[in-house]
C-alpha cells in the first residue's frame, strides 16, 4: 500500500514536492512573495513601501474607503492596517462578475527595526493613504567632516 515510502530519506520529500507541483498546476501558484509577511497576489489593499535614510513611506491604495474608519497602529516595527470596505451594490442586482473587494481586511507589514513609532504621519488623498514613519535619529547616517 505505501510501497513508495521505502527509501525514507529522499523519496518522501520527492513525493511531497511532486504533489505540490501538481496542486500548483491544478489551482494555480498561490505562493506569493518570499518574505514571511509577504502577501499573495490580489491581497487588499495593495501596498507599496519605499525607504530613505530619513523615513519609510507606505502607500496604501484604498479608493472608496472612509479614512476615519481605518484602524492604523504601529507596535515596534509592525504596522497594522485594518478596516472594511462596504458593499454598496443594490441587493436586487445579480452579478455575473465581481472583481472589486468588499468586506473586512487586515494587513500587517514589517518595517525596518530602526523606525520611530512616535514619529508617524498619515494622510489620505485621492484614494491613497500615505503613511510616513521617521527613522530614529541615532541610526541615521551622518556626514563626518575631515579636518
Amino acid at each position: 500500500m505505501f510501497g513508495y515510502l521505502t527509501g525514507f530519506d529522499n523519496d518522501v520529500f520527492d513525493q511531497f514536492e511532486r504533489m505540490r507541483r501538481e496542486m500548483d498546476q491544478l489551482l494555480g501558484d498561490w505562493s506569493g512573495g518570499g518574505g514571511i509577511r509577504s502577501a499573495v497576489a490580489g491581497s487588499y489593499p495593495a501596498i507599496n513601501i519605499g525607504a530613505s535614510p530619513e523615513r519609510v513611506d507606505v502607500y496604501v491604495f484604498a479608493a472608496g474607503l472612509d479614512p476615519k474608519s481605518l484602524d492604523i497602529s504601529l507596535q515596534q516595527n509592525l504596522l497594522t492596517l485594518a478596516g472594511e470596505r462596504k458593499d454598496e451594490s443594490p441587493e436586487e442586482v445579480q452579478f455575473y462578475r465581481k472583481e472589486r473587494f468588499s468586506g473586512g481586511f487586515r494587513r500587517v507589514i514589517t518595517l525596518p527595526e530602526d523606525v520611530d513609532p512616535n514619529k508617524v504621519n498619515a494622510n489620505y488623498r485621492d484614494g491613497v493613504l500615505h503613511i510616513a514613519v521617521d527613522r530614529r535619529e541615532a541610526v541615521r547616517p551622518r556626514q563626518i567632516e575631515v579636518k
